[in-house]
């Protein structure tokens, strides 16, 4: 198998266990073993909703950091602590010369995975949120 093609798996792998890692913890959170079925249902698609929700999430934050979009925040916190620094005024930069270099250094990954991971755990846990609407919901 070439490299790349474990790199990507491992990539796959780890996003799925993160995912699942979270549900589980959902499950026993909640108390999943228990012997109602519609109260287990409903403890399935909270689980598979909040980590499909958090990798999804997680996935557009790497997104905006990626596009750039912290850069002015950590130019801030680095002007803040270089105050602290007694040498710290001879390394301070403007803004723009900062942005600059901070965009050339920016990588362009491609973290699919975590989104469609993300989304797919969402998926499965809106199924089960409607398999206990429509079986166990009752409005009385």
């Amino acid at each position: 198998m070439k490299k790349e093609n474990k790199s990507l798996w491992i990539k796959w792998l780890i996003c799925f266990g993160v995912a699942s890692l979270i549900t589980l913890g959902v499950f026993f959170i909640k108390n999943f073993f228990t012997d109602n079925v519609g109260r287990n249902i409903q403890v399935l698609a909270d689980g598979f909703s909040v980590s499909g929700l958090l990798m999804t999430m997680f996935a557009g934050l790497l997104f905006v950091s990626g596009e750039g979009a912290f850069i002015g925040i950590g130019f801030i916190m680095r002007s803040v602590a270089l105050t602290f620094i007694p040498m710290g005024r001879k390394k301070h930069e403007l803004y723009r010369d900062y942005r600059e270099r901070k965009v050339k250094e920016l990588k362009k990954q491609s973290d699919v995975c975590v989104l469609v991971t993300g989304l797919v755990f969402l998926f499965v846990g809106i199924v089960f949120n409607v398999i206990w609407l429509v079986c166990f919901y009752n409005v009385v």
